[in-house]
């Protein structure tokens, strides 16, 4: 077995690492170029090609070599493979450089698989070839010469080495070349390894053209042309007479002269190392039988004790009978490749990671010294033993999963993984297809795995804390919060908890602690949790851990089963908690801005362990956090209890007018304790009208109140001071909003419900509005059906003192509902707003038939439970007014003054659309 492994290449003697350095200095001098941008390379590019073009003759060398290579690239495959092992590449290619570049060998090539064909514009080939020299780039993303290559864009190429190919002319005929993703420095003697892995591929490609002429003319005369023109061996064995032949470079391999070689297989057989007699003859007697080809790799032995190393490849040839009468073929000296292999060998031995090689049937085919170590066996006991027999617990485990991947996809993988006793331990595991087989590079990561867990240990307690703090931020609900948090602690640092809050006041802890909330971390003991939290704060005594930390104590800690008193009294409590058999147990105080709003309690089972100096450390940022938390949603309710009752104190008290049936509702919102600027109203004037009003002034906190409170009154007296339409009074409002300074902006629907005398004798009614940029009133129908009042809407008002207002009219019908209605009820985050309006008119069509108090609730209820912004809903129901009113109308509260007694001034006041709300008069 050839050992396929990745290395270095050190030079033999002082002259070979003279002659490599002199490389690299050749390839240094060969590949300054004068450019530095995109442009400088591309042209660079095209000069190469054009080089190799215009050379005719050479051009017609590599086209010869072509048409000799056979599929797949045959023995020249091996001489890239053994390229990129030497040099520790994952990428190596030969190509041939004609009228373009055709790849002939590759490992994983940039290019493409064998044959692929691409512009000689494209190549760095290219240039090697129309310098002549080697190619070094050691980082190619900063090198101009590659300047807007494709290959650097994506990351492909991060460094690369080629070497020129020259044929039996000495002319350029290619490059053999590798290459990797990242930057690497090459040395004099890799330079090296690859000029002399290049001669031999040109070697390769003689044979290989010449082998495809041989096909097409004399074989004997072009097999003596390739051993002149390539330095090769070649033999011709007359089957009948025995005669062997062999040109004068077999001779001198053998260490024959014409004298004293025999000229028969004898002769041959002689000089082979004794282990090789036999598979070679096996070969040649195949080879006969079939008529078919010849190969074999042997060592021959010569009289000075040196030992050479040959491939052969040849053909039986049949005669007119069909049975083969002479082998001929071709030999190739491989001593210096195998030295090279030698080389990497040492290389292998020296290396600290441990290697070994599997081949196809999973037997270990070589183990180097430090696998050896690693896994406490000698290479005797595992050489030529299978993985899965020497190594068992690898069956089924990530060993087995990444080493069979590799052999059926070709694809490396790296993985970490651990192997019990007697090994015990964590090993990462690069494994990589060689030779048909799965060769694995690995290191024992022991103690950097310890290192790594304790690491994510603390991890897991920052992530501990960083969800619990995300968590309470969003929960502002005492016994909400307490609950959220348990998850983030059991089972993650207790079997089971207890959270309680302090209520504040003079009476006794006992009276004034509640148990609201418990998890355990085994379902099956969640109801004894339970019924343990029920009756343990009466049993608790005077001395147990709860009562040590309410009296100031930081912490209280225990281990072991509590026995009677211990914390609770004997009795049903305490046989509660024997029955959850803590082990070890802590009280916490939840502490917040100098006060204790409630406590946990942490219990642990046997077998889990005490709690740590750095588990208490951690729980006691968690109890802070938790503290904090429970004061803000403390202070929370006290202000939002204040704002509520402040917002409400700023919307009016809804008439009772004749046959109408007025409702509202506002909501504030469930998150925050700021003043919305939602705002309603309803007020009959001297017309005999009822106005009804909705508005949101932008800004949640006090000053949106205090100018929506501004607003509201104006247009509320403004309303009542003359008898206008409503989009002549929002005009006005402009105006006022204006000259007051109240510096407000609001959107706004002022509406009112008309009974003109002609309507009137049909018991019908008008409702007129003006929209300031609000959303549409919803008409309910009698009939059921819920309809969008979608009109042109106007500017917002405040945004300027001359805006032109128009009016919009419908027909109200004896039982029909009118709503208007905030934003609140019908937004939703990441919603178009048509989708709300529509859900508002589906749920008012279900909901038709119930009394107008409840279809309030319900649509708030439905429509905006837990909404983020406040709700305000005013609604009117007009009632048959030739019947009575309604008893859940309301008393009748309507205006004495009737509209007749309004001055003439105010009766004319414009009211059609289109009012242009100019600046009123100064006794208007």
């Amino acid at each position: 077995m050839q050992d396929p492994v990745p290395g270095g290449r050190e030079a033999s003697s002082a002259d070979e690492r003279s002659g490599a350095s002199d490389g690299v200095a050749r390839a240094e001098d060969a590949t300054v170029w004068d450019g530095t941008a995109r442009d400088d390379a591309a042209a660079d590019d095209r000069t190469a090609a054009r080089l190799l073009v215009d050379d005719l003759e050479r051009t017609a060398s590599a086209r010869r070599l072509l048409r000799g290579q056979p599929a797949g690239g045959g023995a020249l495959q091996s001489l890239v493979e053994l390229a990129a092992q030497l040099l520790g590449t994952p990428s190596a290619e030969v190509s041939l450089l004609g009228e373009e570049r055709v790849v002939v060998g590759g490992v994983d090539a940039l290019p493409g698989p064998v044959g692929t064909r691409t512009p000689l514009e494209e190549s760095l080939c290219a240039r090697v070839g129309a310098s002549g020299e080697p190619l070094v780039v050691e980082d190619a993303a900063t090198d101009p010469r590659l300047a807007g290559a494709a290959a650097v864009r994506d990351g492909r190429l991060g460094a690369y080495l080629g070497v020129p190919l020259r044929g039996d002319d000495r002319r350029v005929v290619g490059a053999m070349c590798v290459h990797q993703p990242t930057a690497r420095r090459w040395t004099a003697q890799e330079v090296a390894t690859l000029e002399h892995l290049a001669t031999a591929a040109s070697t390769q490609l003689e044979v290989g053209a010449l082998d495809g002429e041989y096909a097409r003319g004399d074989r004997l005369a072009l097999l003596d042309a390739a051993a002149r023109a390539a330095g090769l061996g070649t033999f011709q064995w007359d089957l009948a007479s025995g005669a062997l032949h062999w040109d004068a470079s077999l001779l001198e391999v053998f260490a024959y002269d014409a004298h004293t070689f025999g000229g028969t297989i004898e002769a041959f057989n002689a000089r082979l190392h004794p282990d090789d007699v036999a598979p070679v003859t096996a070969a040649l007697d195949a080879a006969i039988a079939t008529c078919g080809v010849y190969e074999a790799e042997f060592r021959v032995v010569r009289p000075d004790g040196t030992t050479r190393w040959l491939t052969a490849r040849g053909r039986a040839v049949a005669g007119t009978a069909g049975t083969a009468e002479q082998v001929i073929g071709v030999t190739t000296d491989t001593t210096a490749l195998r030295a090279g292999e030698e080389r990497v060998r040492r290389v292998l031995e020296d290396m600290t990671v441990g290697y070994y090689w599997m081949d196809a049937d999973w037997r270990f085919g070589y183990v180097n010294a430090e696998a050896e170590r690693i896994l406490g066996s000698p290479r005797e006991r595992l050489l030529g033993g299978v993985v899965w027999d020497l190594f068992p617990a690898a069956v089924g485990s990530v060993f087995e999963e990444g080493y069979r991947g590799v052999a059926a996809t070709g694809t490396p993988v790296v993985f970490d993984a651990y192997y019990p006793a007697p090994l015990d331990g964590w090993y990462e595991v690069r494994a990589v297809p060689e030779h048909g087989g799965v060769a694995a590079y690995f290191t024992e990561v022991t103690e950097r795995r310890r290192a790594l867990e304790a690491a994510e240990q603390a991890r897991r307690r920052s992530e501990l804390l960083a969800g619990v703090t995300a968590g309470l931020v969003e929960i502002l609900d005492p016994v909400e919060a307490l609950r959220g948090v348990l998850p983030h602690l059991v089972p993650t640092v207790a079997d089971f908890a207890v959270a309680s809050l302090l209520d504040e006041g003079h009476g006794g802890w006992q009276q004034r602690l509640h148990d609201v909330a418990a998890l355990h971390a085994d379902p099956a003991e969640q109801p004894v949790l339970e019924a343990y939290r029920r009756v343990r704060v009466p049993a608790l005594t005077r001395s147990s851990m709860v009562a040590q930390v309410l009296a100031g104590g930081a912490q209280a800690l225990r281990t072991g089963l509590p026995r009677p008193g211990d914390l609770v009294e004997d009795g049903p409590a305490h046989e509660l908690l024997t029955a959850l058999a803590p082990d070890a147990m802590v009280v916490m105080p939840l502490r917040g801005r100098g006060r204790t709003r409630g406590l946990l309690t942490l219990g642990r089972s046997r077998g889990r362990g005490a709690f740590t100096d750095a588990d208490l450390a951690t729980l006691r940022e968690v109890m802070a956090q938790i503290g904090l938390a429970l004061d803000n949603a403390h202070l929370h309710a006290a202000r939002r209890d204040l704002a509520e009752e402040l917002q409400r104190t700023l919307l009016s008290e809804l008439p009772e007018p004749e046959h109408l049936h007025l409702a509202a509702r506002y909501v504030p919102a469930a998150t925050g304790a700021q003043i919305g600027g939602d705002w309603y109203d309803a007020f009959t004037v001297r017309d005999g009208s009822t106005c009804l009003v909705i508005g949101d002034v932008t800004g949640h906190d006090l000053r949106a109140a205090v100018a929506m409170a501004q607003v509201r009154n104006v247009l509320r007296g403004g309303a009542h001071a003359v008898v206008q339409s409503p989009a002549a009074i929002l005009a006005s409002l402009d105006w006022a909003i204006h000259d007051l300074a109240v510096g407000a902006i609001s959107t706004g629907i002022l509406a009112k419900v008309e009974q003109p005398a002609d309507l009137a004798a049909q018991g019908l009614r008008l409702l007129r509005w003006s929209n300031a940029g609000h959303l549409p009133p919803l008409l309910l129908h009698p009939d059921g059906h819920a309809e969008l009042l979608t009109r042109p809407a106007d500017l917002l008002l405040g945004l300027r003192p001359h805006t032109a207002r128009h009016d919009h009219t419908v027909v109200v019908r004896p039982g029909s509902t009118v709503l208007l209605y905030t934003d609140g009820l019908v937004e939703r985050r990441g919603e178009r707003l048509s989708v709300g309006l529509e859900r508002l008119r589906v749920a008012a069509e279900e909901l038709a038939d119930l009394p107008l108090e409840d279809l309030c609730d319900r649509l708030i209820a439905d429509l905006a439970p837990g909404s983020d912004d406040d709700v305000a809903l005013l609604a009117v129901r007009a009632h048959p007014q030739d019947r009575p009113r309604p008893a859940e109308a309301g008393p009748n509260r309507t205006p004495t003054q009737p509209a007749a007694d309004a001055s003439p001034l105010l009766r004319d006041a414009p009211t059609g659309p289109g009012v242009s709300g100019p600046r009123p008069p100064a006794d208007g």
